[in-house]
């Protein structure tokens, strides 16, 4: 038996902190799938687990526990970038800005809500407790990450916030979703009215690509090209198919136009009326794509070419495929309109029209090839966590401030995260790493990340709720999570008549919390509240991370903490 007690009880043994680890996070996530009247807690488990274990006795090496957090966490926060990056901007678009604003308001209310309580109690917590409480009660892990690390610059060596984090984020779940319950019976809300409302307001304002056909019936048009007719409209479109006495074939700018065509259009909507008014007539008898004389074939197909990556759709010049062109271009979950000066991506998928052989001409420039695509690309993904860590290691030097800001370990690799999402692919960088990669690794950093903070605090958490102030964590993280939301979702609904499905999206993500929107989902049967969610997230996410250490730095003179040195 001597090599038993060194595998669970020596802290400095490899094999016991990989047992531990291995135990926690597997035990963390069984529970986790665990539901209590329709909800789970899901990974955050693991951080209740982890103290369960470190409280039982079992104890990790602190270098190394703290050194596999901090990997942990910026693993979580540089996917999460990655895979916010191309819709991160464009999210501030149309009905983006009112829930970017909402979601805004959210968090400023309740660091506000935090900061009130500070000066009310701050005879009895510290301020870095009540961090601790607010990133529970907002139910933010990675800010949790950027505080403890802002507080080690600080040389705190104070109570463990993650203490006061772990008694206030179990409520907190709870009381974000029994806030939304409660906003339901408030304004007597009816879900299915909700949904129809929803469905109507889609279609009214849906910004993705639309199809019609028009007839060309302007005589001025004769002759003319589709490049030239685009020029003088000043409207963007695309012509995927036309129709000249009964034959259908595919065009391209070049292509000229005669009285009596048919073409099918690819626009946005807010172009249709001036485009059917400038051809002539709409014609909604034929559809070109479903007609028997039709030689043109449709095909998707997948950018895993990285020669291609940061290239435009002109610089495919498409003329040279003979008929083949691009209609559409889905990325990330959006469908863009194919601007010609679009810069397409590694992992986009573009939809085409055109003779076969054409198509398959262009399938094979632009690769189309699956298994291409699993291998992630490594070199750019450590590029960009080092650059990451330099860019969060900058001190950021602010008037008032008694020391200088640091992005920090996870702020920096978020933020180059985002943006080598976002304009990677214009430095011909490929970042594109499949759905399935993106989220194993986020989830595996998120589980050391909270595996590491549970081992760290499980005897405080223990005696905080037994002999010491668990009660008065979870009371005041009740506070931090209710008000904010409450006054959030009334001017929602009150104010702007927002529909009821994309303020529990909105709820769920301005606390970037997913149970909250598991049960969002489960109540309707369209993606309302996940439009909502994933269209503040990422904002949200940038802000809960460089907020609280903002905070901190700013009232650190205030605190009980022991003075900078």
């Amino acid at each position: 038996m001597d090599w038993l007690t060194p595998l669970l009880f020596d802290s400095n043994s490899i094999a016991h902190v990989l047992l531990v680890y291995s135990f926690v996070i597997a035990a963390g996530v069984a529970i986790g799938h665990i539901k209590v009247a329709g909800v789970s807690l899901g990974l955050t488990c693991v951080l209740f687990v982890g103290l369960a274990v470190n409280y039982a006795g079992f104890d990790v090496n602190p270098q190394v526990l703290q050194f596999i957090r901090e990997f942990g966490l910026i693993l979580f926060v540089f996917f999460i970038g990655l895979q916010v990056g191309p819709s991160f901007f464009s999210s501030f678009k149309s009905g983006g800005v009112l829930l970017n604003k909402l979601a805004i308001t959210g968090v400023g209310l309740s660091l506000l809500v935090t900061v009130i309580l500070y000066f009310i109690f701050s005879d009895t917590l510290s301020l870095p407790q009540f961090l601790g409480i607010h990133y529970g009660a907002v139910t933010n892990t990675p800010g949790l990450g950027a505080t403890q690390e802002a507080l080690a610059q600080l040389n705190y060596t104070g109570e463990n916030i993650a203490v006061a984090y772990a008694c206030a984020y179990p409520l907190a779940v709870v009381s974000i979703i029994g806030t939304a319950v409660f906003l339901r019976r408030w304004f007597d809300i009816d879900l299915a009215e909700e949904d129809r409302h929803w469905d109507e307001d889609e279609k009214a304002h849906s910004h993705a690509p639309i199809y019609f056909h028009v007839e060309v019936a302007n005589r001025a048009l004769e002759g003319r090209t589709l490049g030239d007719i685009r020029n003088f409209i000043g409207r963007a479109f695309v012509g995927s198919r036309l129709m000249r006495n009964g034959e259908i074939t595919s065009v391209s700018g070049d292509t000229s136009v005669c009285q009596g065509d048919v073409l099918r259009i690819v626009t946005q909507e807010e172009h249709k009326e001036a485009i059917v008014a400038f051809f002539g007539a709409e014609r909604d008898d034929v559809d070109l794509t479903t007609t028997d004389s039709s030689r043109l074939m449709s095909r998707r197909i997948l950018i895993s070419r990285h020669d291609v990556n940061g290239m435009t759709i002109a610089d495919l010049h498409l003329s040279h495929y003979e008929g083949a062109n691009i209609t559409r271009v889905y990325r990330a979950g959006m469908e863009l309109f194919p601007y010609s000066n679009l810069h397409l991506q590694v992992g986009d998928t573009v939809h085409t029209v055109g003779p076969e052989s054409q198509l398959k001409r262009l399938e094979r420039r632009l690769g189309n090839q699956v298994k291409r695509l699993e291998m992630p690309n490594l070199i750019m993904i450590f590029i960009g966590i080092a650059l990451g860590i330099v860019f969060g290691s900058l001190p950021l030097a602010i008037p008032g401030m008694p020391v200088p800001v640091k992005l920090g370990l996870a702020g920096g690799p978020l933020i180059v995260a985002i943006l080598l999402g976002r304009y990677g692919s214009q430095l011909h960088l490929v970042t594109y790493t499949t759905s399935s990669v993106n989220l194993m690794l986020r989830e595996l950093g998120m589980a050391l990340f909270l595996a590491s903070v549970g081992l760290a605090a499980g005897t405080p958490f223990v005696e905080a709720v037994v002999h010491g102030n668990g009660p008065l964590y979870m009371g005041l993280g009740l506070v931090i999570t209710i008000v904010p939301l409450l006054i959030v979702g009334y001017v929602a609904r009150h104010v702007y008549n927002m529909n009821y499905h994309s303020i529990m999206g909105l709820l769920a993500g301005t606390t970037t919390n997913p149970p909250a929107l598991a049960y969002a989902g489960s109540v309707t049967d369209n993606n309302s509240s996940a439009i909502a969610y994933s269209t503040v997230y990422p904002l949200t996410m940038f802000l809960r991370i460089v907020s609280g250490q903002l905070i901190l730095i700013a009232l650190w003179s205030f605190t009980v903490a022991a003075p900078v040195s």
